[in-house]
């Protein structure tokens, strides 16, 4: 099961005072029609959000028939989805959509990551031995402007959107990633604003995604990447773009937990993980357990409900484990982080999750927008859902943009503090 990227109910466009056209109406009313069906038959509720579904289609389809324009029907049909309070329900306008492209969606890529921390777009990593790299682009640097067009109107345009949505840094990272990334071969004219605080053009080359392109089953092909180290003689560290490539992350794991007997601690690096295959989660965690019977969640869909059952591999890793996330860590990252926080297995440091943990799928409308429904409901082993709250750190850490540019990072150094003093306290 693929589990997407969760996305809040609707960003609201301009209202056009422009008259439909009969076509037009039409395609409102059956775009209504599509997305009541679609909840009612889909949604794992047999009364979705404890509303009476019928009822509010009576009540909404006259005002529907009636809009005098695109975006007063979009208003009906968001707020029927609304009344449902549930994220992973939404209709996104055209005139918006175009902002949330995917980064996975443009085949060449800079070798950029980025967060928006306090409004700005900063690059938090640059993978190494990427354009960027070879450019001498560094963590801390702002972008300020990519291919002629500034930053700071999308930034202040989605912020304003999403303020209240815990997908707020999702979004925004993933629209700088859309525009830094674009057709292999062509370079990305980026002008950043420095440690020194200078602006600096540089021209970047995109170049094929790292990792290698995978294909499983029905999904579409993924470039998945992993890196596993020791980031000191006694904590192994491993990162991984996606629940994604079941073999490579397997063997992944199985050697850095073989090779680690004697290690004081483990740290898994899940920021930025968007989730991926749900299964990924208990085959991950199973490296970390040593009892039976351990669960991370319930997948609970319309007509059944699955386990998410950890069974423990025959030398799994004992110690001390961090898990660090951020709030680009969705899906099946939320299900894994989650699932050892409540089972007391795992410490949890950075800042809360993207709270996207359904899975959902994506339809156009007749009319031309796209809509997004979720098909199932996690409750965490703690008996609480992820969707719309997401993960809470134990220890809450956010980077700042003077700590990047001084070759720090916040939320790795106080996991291996806590680390250490595990180590200190079992002495």
């Amino acid at each position: 099961m693929l589990l997407r990227f969760g996305i809040v109910a609707l960003v609201a466009a301009a209202a056009s005072a422009a008259d439909l056209t009969p076509a037009e109406r039409q395609a409102n009313i059956d775009s209504f029609e599509q997305v009541w069906k679609t909840v009612r038959d889909r949604h794992w509720e047999a009364r979705p959000g404890g509303l009476d579904w019928q009822a509010l289609h009576d009540e909404l389809l006259p005002r529907v028939e009636k809009a005098a324009s695109q975006d007063e029907a979009r208003d009906v049909i968001a707020g029927m989805l609304g009344r449902l309070h549930q994220t992973h329900f939404g209709i996104f306008p055209s005139e918006i959509y175009e902002e949330f492209e995917s980064p996975g969606a443009a085949d060449g890529q800079t070798g950029i990551d980025v967060r928006v921390l306090d409004g700005h777009a900063i690059v938090t990593g640059v993978d190494a031995g990427s354009p960027a790299a070879a450019k001498g682009v560094k963590p801390g640097w702002e972008v300020l402007r990519i291919d002629g067009r500034d930053l700071a109107p999308v930034i202040e345009r989605l912020t304003a959107s999403f303020r209240n949505s815990t997908l707020l840094d999702l979004r925004l990272s993933r629209t700088v990633l859309a525009r830094l990334n674009g057709a292999a071969g062509k370079p990305a004219d980026v002008e950043f604003l420095d440690g020194a605080d200078r602006r600096v053009p540089v021209r970047i080359d995109r170049v094929m995604p790292r990792g290698a392109l995978v294909k499983i089953g029905s999904f579409p092909p993924f470039y998945f990447w992993q890196e596993s180290k020791m980031v000191r003689p006694d904590v192994a560290y491993i990162r991984f773009n996606a629940f994604f490539d079941p073999d490579s992350l397997t063997k992944a794991f199985a050697t850095m937990v073989k090779g680690c007997g004697n290690c004081s601690g483990f740290v898994v690096d899940l920021r930025g993980n968007p989730g991926g295959l749900g299964a990924l989660a208990m085959g991950v965690g199973g490296w970390f357990v040593d009892k039976s019977g351990l669960q991370l969640g319930t997948m609970l869909m319309k007509d059944t409900k699955l386990n998410f059952v950890l069974f423990p591999r025959p030398e799994p890793f004992r110690g001390p484990l961090a898990v660090l996330v951020d709030g680009c860590s969705a899906s099946t990252s939320e299900i894994f982080a989650g699932g050892m926080k409540d089972i007391h297995r795992a410490r949890i440091f950075g800042t809360r999750t993207a709270a996207a943990a359904l899975p959902s799928t994506f339809e156009v409308l007749p009319n031309g927008d796209g809509f997004q429904y979720a098909i199932a409901n996690y409750v965490s082993q703690g008996g609480q859902p992820l969707e719309g709250v997401g993960v809470t750190p134990d220890e809450e850490v956010k980077p700042t943009r003077h700590q990047l540019l001084e070759g720090h990072d916040p939320a790795l150094e106080a996991a291996l503090r806590w680390i250490e003093q595990q180590k200190r306290s079992e002495k």
